[in-house]
């Protein structure tokens, strides 16, 4: 029963964060604002036992779910051939740029953390 209760917490948030998304016009997809709704939402217990379950039991059948992808992609092989090269390019320096600004933010942060000893004299 607990995973029923998981999922239904889950769509309930994803529904709430769709009807703000739209409501608020905001420039972020409903699920994405439901996935903000959910990080507090997981301070209370009734919630986060259930989305635990749900969630042991998607990622236990979380191969099931690259099915659908797969079958896009098969259908869409024209598509790939067309545009293949240029999609494998973007695909790779997106990856890069990503990494490359996540590091630089890592430097930037680790720059101004504090020190063992300011945290000491706290």
């Amino acid at each position: 029963m607990k995973p029923l209760q998981g999922f239904a917490w889950l769509l309930a948030l994803q529904l709430a964060g769709e009807i703000l998304a739209r409501a608020l016009q905001l420039p972020f997809p409903g699920p994405v604002v439901g996935m903000v709704l959910l990080i507090p939402a997981l301070n209370w217990l009734a919630v986060r036992a259930p989305v635990i379950e749900v969630a042991r039991f998607l990622l236990g059948h979380l191969s099931l779910l690259f099915v659908p992808v797969g079958v896009g992609v098969i259908t869409h092989l024209d598509v790939l051939r067309d545009y293949g090269l240029r999609l494998a390019l973007v695909i790779v320096l997106s990856t890069w740029i990503g990494l490359a600004v996540t590091a630089l933010v890592l430097r930037a942060a680790m720059r101004h953390a504090p020190t063992q000893e300011e945290v000491d004299d706290a």
